[in-house]
C-alpha cells in the first residue's frame, strides 16, 4: 500500500448476460450508465472508510442479445479514459456479470478486464464481482486476483457479494497480497431454472463453499452456474478458488467440489412441475388451487428472452380460460394505440411478434382497453384473459411490478409470467406453479439449442464420455 492516508481504489465494470440465441442486439442506449461520484452516493460504499474510491464507469443492461462491438468499445473507452485520470490506485473493484459477449470480440469480461490491467499493472489487486450465471473464461481468471459470485438463485444476495468482494480488496491492499484464481471448468451445461439454490442438489453443493473458505490460504470459493443461452466456448458450470497462493491444496479443493458436481449432473432439474404449453393450461384450469403461476420459460425476458410472444394469450383464449391473466407482453405499438383508444374503449389489435420473429407470431385480438399508464403500460382484456402489455421488455418479478398495471395477481386463477423459476416476491403469492417448455430465446431444453461453439464433449449434448478421468491431467481446465 503507498504512503497515501487511505488505499486509493477504482470501481469499474460493464455488466450484461447475453443471449446469443437472440437475433436481437443489445446497443448504447439499452444501458443504464453512472459515471463517477454517481457511483457512491449511498451509505454502501461510505461504509468502507479506509478507502478513498476512484470511481470510474458502471454500466449495466438487462439480459438481451449480443452486444454491439461499438456499443461496446464507447463505454469501454470512457471506463478507461477515467481509469487512467484516476491513477495511481493501490487496488480495483470491478462489477460484472460474467456472461458478456460482444460482436467480433468474444469474451466481454476477458477483454475488459485485461484493458484494466494492462492500465494498473500487474502489481495491483484486482477484485470482481459476478453472478452466478457467469461463464468464466481462463484468461479472466487469471487476469484477476479474486472473483466472488452470488450464492444464491433466484438472486438475493447482491449487497452480500459486494462487500465480501470489497472485503477481499481492502485485505490485499492493506497486506499487501496478490492472490490467484484456482478454475475449474466442468462441461456441464445448466440452465439457471435447473439450478435452484434453495433444492437439491445445488443446495448442498453451495453449502461447501464455507468449507473450502475455512481452509488455511484460501479466500472464497465460488460456483459458477454459467448462462446456457450465451454459445461460447467458455459456457460450462465452473469452479473458483482463490486463495493466497497456488498449492496442491488449492486445486484439489477445487477439484474435489467440481468432481461432486459431474457426479451429481443427473440430479439437476427445475424445482416446479414441468408441461407443454396446453397441458399447463389444463393443469392450471383444473387446479383448486389460486393463484397457479406458469412461467412461459423459452420467452423468459430475465435471461434474454424477447417478451413478446403470444402464444400462451393463443392458447388461452382457445382453451376458454376465463379468470387468467398475462403479464406480460412487450408490444410499444400495442401500448400506443391502447392509450390513444383511451380507457373503455374497443380495439382491434396485432400484437406480439415483432421482437422474435422465429418463435413468435402477430396475434390479431379484440378488446377492450380496462387501464392505461402512459406511455409504457396498458391492460388489456380480451375474452376471459387479461394482459398486460408493456412498451418494453419488462419481467413482472414482484408484487410492485404488477402494481404499476393496478393488477393484483392473487385475484386470477391463472398467472403468466415470461420468466423461468418465480423470484422471491412471487413464491409467496403463487399456491402452484408450473414451468411451461415454451418456445423461445430461452429454451428449458438444451440439447434442442443449435450450439456452435460450446467446448465439446459437454453433457448433456454429449453423454458417453468420463470426465473425471481427463480432470486428474489438468485439474485447472478439466482437460
Amino acid at each position: 500500500m503507498t504512503s497515501r492516508k487511505k488505499a486509493k481504489c477504482a470501481i469499474c465494470g460493464i455488466r450484461h448476460e447475453t443471449n446469443t440465441f437472440s437475433t436481437l442486439r443489445t446497443m448504447l442506449e439499452d444501458f443504464h450508465v453512472l459515471r463517477g461520484e454517481e457511483i457512491v452516493t449511498n451509505e454502501f460504499w461510505a461504509s468502507f472508510e479506509e478507502i478513498e474510491w476512484a470511481p470510474t464507469l458502471l454500466a449495466g443492461a438487462s439480459p438481451h442479445g449480443l452486444v454491439e462491438k461499438d456499443a461496446y468499445l464507447k463505454l469501454k473507452e470512457e471506463l478507461m479514459n477515467r481509469l487512467c485520470d484516476a491513477l495511481p490506485v493501490d487496488g480495483v473493484y470491478m462489477n460484472l456479470h460474467g456472461a458478456m459477449e460482444i460482436e467480433e470480440i468474444g469474451d466481454g469480461e476477458s477483454d475488459l478486464v485485461s484493458s484494466v490491467r494492462e492500465i494498473v499493472g500487474s502489481d495491483v489487486p484486482m477484485v470482481a464481482s459476478l453472478d452466478l450465471h457467469g461463464n468464466i473464461a481462463p484468461a479472466f481468471a487469471e487476469s484477476t486476483n479474486v472473483l466472488t459470485a452470488l450464492r444464491t438463485a433466484p438472486h438475493t444476495d447482491g449487497s452480500e457479494t459486494g462487500r465480501r468482494a470489497l472485503g477481499h480488496l481492502v485485505r490485499c491492499v492493506k497486506d499487501g497480497k496478490l492472490p490467484v484464481n484456482i478454475l475449474v471448468k466442468v462441461p456441464l451445461l445448466l440452465p439457471g431454472e435447473f439450478a435452484v439454490t434453495e433444492i437439491e442438489p445445488a443446495r448442498s453443493l453451495y453449502a461447501r463453499l464455507s468449507e473450502i473458505e475455512s481452509e488455511e490460504g484460501i479466500l472464497d470459493a465460488s460456483i459458477l452456474i454459467g448462462c446456457a443461452w450465451t454459445d461460447s466456448p467458455y459456457t460450462t458450470v465452473s469452479v473458483i478458488v482463490a486463495a493466497e497462493e497456488e498449492g496442491q491444496k488449492v486445486r484439489e479443493c477445487a477439484g474435489s467440489l467440481a468432481s461432486e458436481i459431474w457426479m451429481r449432473r443427473e440430479e439437476f432439474g427445475p424445482d416446479a412441475e414441468t408441461a407443454s404449453v396446453e397441458e399447463s393450461i389444463k393443469k392450471a384450469m383444473k387446479s383448486r388451487v389460486r393463484p397457479v403461476f406458469i412461467s412461459d420459460s423459452g420467452d423468459n425476458v430475465t435471461a434474454g428472452g424477447a417478451g413478446d410472444i403470444p402464444l400462451f394469450l393463443d392458447e388461452l383464449l382457445k382453451a376458454g380460460a376465463t379468470d387468467a391473466l398475462v403479464a406480460g407482453l412487450a408490444d410499444p405499438d400495442a401500448v400506443k394505440l391502447c392509450i390513444q383508444a383511451g380507457v373503455g374503449s374497443q380495439v382491434t389489435l396485432s400484437i406480439g411478434g415483432k421482437l422474435d420473429q422465429i418463435n413468435g407470431y402477430p396475434l390479431e385480438v379484440k378488446g377492450v382497453v380496462e387501464y392505461i399508464n402512459p406511455p409504457s403500460l396498458a391492460v388489456l382484456k380480451v375474452e376471459g384473459v387479461k394482459v398486460i402489455l408493456a412498451s418494453d421488455r419488462r419481467a413482472f418479478t414482484s408484487l410492485h411490478s404488477f402494481q404499476q398495471a393496478v393488477v393484483n395477481p392473487e385475484d386470477y386463477q391463472i398467472v403468466v409470467v415470461k420468466l423461468g423459476y418465480l423470484f422471491a416476491g412471487l413464491r409467496g403469492i403463487a399456491k402452484d406453479s408450473i414451468m411451461a417448455l415454451s418456445p423461445g430465446f430461452t429454451g428449458l431444453l438444451v440439447d434442442e439449442l443449435p450450439f456452435k461453439r460450446v467446448m465439446r464433449p459437454i453433457f448433456p449434448l454429449d453423454r458417453d464420455f468420463e470426465w473425471a478421468e481427463l480432470s486428474q491431467a489438468d485439474p485447472g481446465t478439466g482437460l
